[in-house]
């Protein structure tokens, strides 16, 4: 661990010369942090001073760790076999930015990392700051908590406070979707790793749910999350059916006063969409915060990224019949195309 450390410091060192020093010297700071508090998950089961609420949580932890290495063919290895606590709800803010017209994501490159289309702080504050930055710049911007986060393999990734109380099934499928990360990563492509890491931990779950049918207090949780993954793949349809209206009015000849007018109006349009959608969730509301705040083309594309590719990997994995090791070895294959043929391919798949 320690020689790793040294090599992410001696990166960011390296990059002392450019103005972006600050943001890396906070990076490894806060992965550092993070390294210094992991407890072990089976000391901590050892120990009996450990509160029982927690102890049941960790017990789950290791029960999720199990199937995802048996059942999902994931590379579990000490991944998730440690504990910490960062003190608050979140552990990262990443910032995401897009053209006041335009649907086109900034991305920020990194070594390793590649460019992805989000700039991730430790600290809220940091985080709030930059956006405020590019948003004097004419840029729509938005910040979201994130619970987790995966290190690509350079750490054994710690399951951490922001998470610990989830209820099973999410908890669960959070550790498959930052699992599936280290299956494959293509660096630079977003919306690629994103939903293809979306895609499996949506087939983990099902999997999961599966074999947790046997009391009734069991049948009742599947039940509920089979809602929410309903409502969840309702919201994601809802929100992507407005990005071709905003494309074409993007592609218009209105001029800014009156293409800002008609952007504000779709983006109304989709509120009211969303009060008529939600109706029918017998009060459900997971998604009102979203709407609640500020929606712009930067908090659009979180949604895209996340979600756009998933039909085509869902027909990935029905040609290679359920067998995710050959799906794996697949999206593999696809990850070595340049990103043009990769996502030609992607759109191909689901248009068949």
């Amino acid at each position: 661990m320690k020689s790793k450390l040294v090599i992410v410091v001696l990166l960011a060192a390296s990059l002392a010369a450019c103005n972006t020093v600050y943001f890396y010297g906070q990076a490894v700071t806060g992965q550092f942090n993070i390294l210094a508090k992991r407890e072990s998950i089976e000391k901590m089961l050892d120990d009996p001073q450990t509160e029982a609420d927690l102890r049941t949580r960790l017990e789950t932890i290791l029960a999720i760790r199990a199937f995802a290495e048996a059942e999902l063919a994931l590379p579990v290895k000490n991944n998730f076999a440690t504990y910490a606590d960062v003190g608050s709800l979140h552990v990262v803010w990443n910032v995401f930015a897009a053209p006041e017209f335009s649907l086109d994501v900034k991305n920020w490159c990194y070594p390793i990392a590649g460019c992805v289309s989000y700039r991730g702080y430790f600290s809220e504050e940091a985080a709030r700051n930059y956006a405020n930055e590019l948003a004097t710049d004419g840029l729509d911007v938005w910040v979201g908590g994130v619970a987790a986060y995966s290190t690509l393999g350079w750490f054994a990734d710690s399951v951490l406070n922001t998470v610990i109380n989830r209820e099973d099934y999410r908890l669960a499928a959070l550790i498959f979707h930052e699992l599936v990360h280290q299956v494959v990563y293509v660096p630079g492509d977003t919306q690629f790793n994103e939903s293809f890491a979306t895609a499996v931990e949506m087939e983990g779950l099902k999997r999961w749910l599966e074999i947790n049918r046997d009391s009734a207090d069991a049948q009742a949780v599947v039940e509920n999350a089979i809602t929410e993954k309903a409502y969840r793949e309702q919201f994601v349809a809802l929100v992507q059916s407005y990005q071709p209206k905003l494309h074409d009015l993007y592609d218009s000849s209105l001029d800014p006063v009156a293409m800002r007018a008609a952007k504000a109006a779709l983006f109304d349009a989709l509120r009211e969409d969303y009060a008529g959608l939600k109706a029918g969730w017998n009060g459900y509301s997971a998604y009102d915060a979203w709407f609640a705040e500020e929606i712009n083309n930067a908090k659009i594309n979180t949604v895209a990224t996340y979600f756009n590719h998933v039909p085509a990997f869902d027909v990935l994995l029905a040609q290679a019949n359920g067998d995710l090791p050959a799906f794996y070895a697949r999206v593999a294959e696809l990850g070595k195309m340049s990103r043009v043929d990769r996502h030609d391919l992607l759109e191909a798949l689901v248009g068949q």
